[in-house]
Order: C-alpha cells, then structure tokens, then sequence
C-alpha cells in the first residue's frame, strides 16, 4: 500500500484572473509564493519518499518553493492539469459550466476527462510498481484529484465535475491496486 498525500498548486496569476491555465505554463502570484511557504510549514513534521508534481511550473515551483531539496522532487507530465485547448483563458465559470460535457468528448483542440484520466492510471501502476510501503506527495491540478478520486475511491466523474471544488490542506488516499 501507498500511502499519497495530494495538495494542489498554489495560486497562480490566473487563478487571480478567474480564467483557466489548462497546459499553459503560468507563473505563482505573490500570494501562490506565499502559500507555497505555508505548505511546506505546515507539513514540517512529515517525511516523504517523494514528492511528485506536474511539469508545469506552477505545481513545480510550488514543491521547490514548499520543501526545498527535502525530498526528492519528480516532475511528470502525467500529473498535468486537462488540456482546455481552445478554452484556455476562457473565464472559470464558463469552463466549469462545460466540464460535464467534455468527460468524453475533449475539449476543442484539447482533451477530455477521461483521458486526463488515463494518464493518472499511467502514473499510479508505476507508482504501485517502485513505492510500495511509501509515503509520497502529490501536487497537480484539479484534473489530477479527478483522476486520484476516480482510480482509488472510485468517484465517477459526472460526480467530480458537476461538484464545486473546496480547497483544503490536502487530501490522503491509501493506493492498493487499480
């Protein structure tokens, strides 16, 4: 068993704005730093195997920003938030509006839940293949809890998407099988 405590990336410049960032490689606001700091504070008791985050600099800077060279910190494309395509920058509202649709069909130019989806099922048979008995971190995006909700507590997605998310100081999920 893996035990996996998952944290979102902080706030970026565009979440500030209220649009979606899907691929694009936006930066932490001032306030996304200092939430970085907060994290990596209020999990100063815990030791991980590893920390995995996205490849996109927002869930990267926020582990480099939160724990230093701690622990080791792998960067995967897998963990990657959807691809909006052609809705990238488009108000949250709206795209949240649409997610229900897109569980299937992808986004214009982009990609749909159920393939962000697969990618998690990439990433979490390699993480039950090489950490079995370890304690890892995540930090990814909203499409990354879909795909942690969905393989492990089994959660479909229309549930996931139609609900309106709540931050909060992490989640953690016991991985035991896909």
């Amino acid at each position: 068993m893996i035990t996996i405590v998952n944290e979102a990336h902080s706030t970026t410049l565009d979440n500030e704005k209220h649009v979606v960032s899907g691929w694009n490689d936006v930066e932490l606001s001032p306030l996304g730093v200092q939430q970085s700091i907060e994290l990596g504070m209020r999990r100063s008791s815990e030791s991980f195997d590893a920390i995995f985050c996205s490849d996109l600099q927002r869930a990267c800077k926020t582990a480099e920003i939160a724990f230093g060279e701690k622990f080791p910190i792998i960067r995967d494309k897998r963990l990657r938030e959807c691809n909006y395509g052609n809705f990238t920058h488009k108000p949250s509202d709206f795209v949240d509006k649409e997610k229900i649709n897109r569980i299937r069909v992808p986004f214009p130019d982009g990609e749909s839940y159920l393939q962000t989806n697969e990618r998690m099922k990439s990433f979490l048979e390699d993480l039950l293949k090489n950490n079995d008995g370890k304690k890892v971190m995540i930090i990814g995006h909203r499409a990354t809890q879909y795909g942690l909700e969905y393989w492990i507590n089994k959660v479909p997605l229309e549930k996931q998407v139609s609900t309106p998310w709540k931050w909060q100081p992490g989640w953690t999920y016991y991985l035991e099988k896909i």
